[in-house]
């Protein structure tokens, strides 16, 4: 999630509604200005009793953020406390339980990303040895109650977790208990924008599958494959979800901007968190929010309520693709790399809407919430399993880094990073379903297994 850093005191009053409006076509950028942004989580825990570590204690989170600053990252601070990061890789966050996050720099292409992905791999590590902690990289705890896993001191967080509970059964286990990994993405225009949605939403599914990895609860197998997918059909209904009117005629950043004020609010920040749960932004926008009376928005207000949805699918100045369970390095690399593919290539994009257009709004509700259990074995709206339509998408998303013929110094382009899901594909087995056999198999039922096979 965001971490917000105290403004200026400059940031200009929302006015109009072209002010709302102005931060998605803001972002618009030509071709040669679109770069790749890659966000990956994973959970932490003491190497001697597999505890998930407290911010405060003895090499705890807080140990780990400040022994990170010999990289040259800057700390960033939420009143005392240490709660992020900043440096030419990016930001380095907290999620809710200490999940740790890199959200990348926006980087020109994947072997400038995954690249990212392994110095901050190998500072975490470095670090992590000499703490005695180590790193996991799957979608959801497998072994740990709520109540086992610590709070990071960080102002949203109190206001999320005291809200949750009022909107839904599983909003305190998306934010304690899972990892994800993400994608951000440029756009050239509102109709640019409105086709790499329309696409990267239908197909957000078929990523679930093939990054499906949290088929663990409590030590048990839980009957998903991606139970952080699962978890968030009952996390918050006002703000996640397949969106049907992305697929209706006129959808565009105005449609989108008005999705958002029917979002209600997490929070404010002046000085602090201000507790807004619950209220309406449209009040905030006359003047008439009670947890601040008088007041009006400003854009970076505009801003922090627009990183309080979760849909599949998140626009703000740049699409988010959030569809991925957390995993390991190279398919940390294989996510960008998918969805690069298929998204910034023209003839691709059209091929791999050409694959997608028929689907009915039914069809997207019904594979959305199949596929979290079948993986690719859920079938698409022509009976087609997604193993099948996995093959053809990811030769179409193929076919789009190769046109893009961005070379290493070895002379490979972009499309070795997609070597991971051809494996997957090519097998039929997700990731969870690997270490489903591990559990019943080598390890013999003992969830301890994970931390040495699931390690980064």
């Amino acid at each position: 999630m965001s971490t917000r850093e105290a403004g200026t005191g400059t940031d200009p009053v929302i006015e109009s509604r072209a002010d709302l409006i102005s931060v998605f076509s803001g972002g618009e950028k030509p071709k040669a200005r679109w770069r790749i942004g890659t966000e990956h989580e994973k959970f932490v825990f003491f190497e001697d009793d597999r505890r998930a570590p407290s911010y405060e204690e003895r090499g705890g989170i807080h140990a780990l953020l400040i022994a990170l600053t010999r990289f040259g990252w800057e700390p960033i601070y939420e009143g005392e406390n240490v709660i992020a990061l900043k440096g030419a890789d990016g930001n380095v966050s907290l999620e809710p339980a200490g999940q740790f996050e890199l959200s990348g720099a926006p980087l020109d292409n994947l072997h400038e990303t995954c690249a990212e992905t392994a110095r901050h791999l190998s500072q975490v590590k470095d670090v992590g040895e000499k703490l005695g902690i180590g790193f996991l990289g799957v979608g959801l705890w497998p072994d740990k109650t709520r109540e086992e896993l610590p709070i990071m001191p960080k102002g949203r967080y109190d206001i999320m977790l005291r809200h949750m509970p009022r909107v839904g059964s599983m909003g305190l286990d998306m934010m304690l208990r899972t990892c994800t990994i993400q994608t951000n993405l440029d756009y050239s225009s509102e109709a640019d924008m409105v086709k790499k949605f329309r696409v990267s939403l239908a197909l957000q599914p078929l990523a679930t599958a093939l990054f499906a990895n949290s088929p663990f609860l409590e030590g048990k197998p839980n009957g998903f494959l991606s139970y952080r997918s699962h978890i968030w059909t009952d996390t918050d209904p006002h703000r996640t979800g397949m969106l049907p009117f992305v697929y209706e005629d006129g959808f565009g950043y105005e449609r989108y901007a008005d999705y958002m004020l029917d979002v209600p609010m997490y929070f404010a920040f002046r000085d602090g968190y201000v507790d807004a749960s619950g209220l309406d932004f449209k009040d905030f926008l006359k003047g008439e929010l009670s947890a601040l009376p008088g007041e009006k928005p400003t854009i970076a207000d505009w801003n922090d309520h627009l990183s309080t949805a979760f849909p599949e699918v998140r626009l703000k100045s740049f699409l988010e693709m959030r569809g991925a369970d957390g995993g390991p390095h190279d398919r940390i690399c294989a996510l960008p790399a998918f969805w690069v593919g298929l998204l910034y290539d023209d003839v691709a994009l059209d091929a791999a809407w050409d694959e997608i257009k028929h689907w009915t709004i039914e069809d997207h509700h019904r594979i959305r919430a199949e596929v979290p259990k079948l993986g690719l074995k859920a079938k698409g709206p022509r009976g087609r399993d997604f193993q099948a339509l996995g093959k053809i998408i990811l030769d179409i998303a193929d076919a789009g880094l190769k046109a893009r013929a961005r070379l290493n110094a070895g002379g490979e382009d972009e499309r070795v990073f997609l070597d991971p899901l051809r494996v997957i594909l090519e097998s039929g087995k997700t990731p969870a379903e690997r270490l489903l056999e591990l559990y019943h198999g080598p390890w013999g039922g003992d969830i301890s297994g994970v931390y040495r096979d699931a390690r980064f």
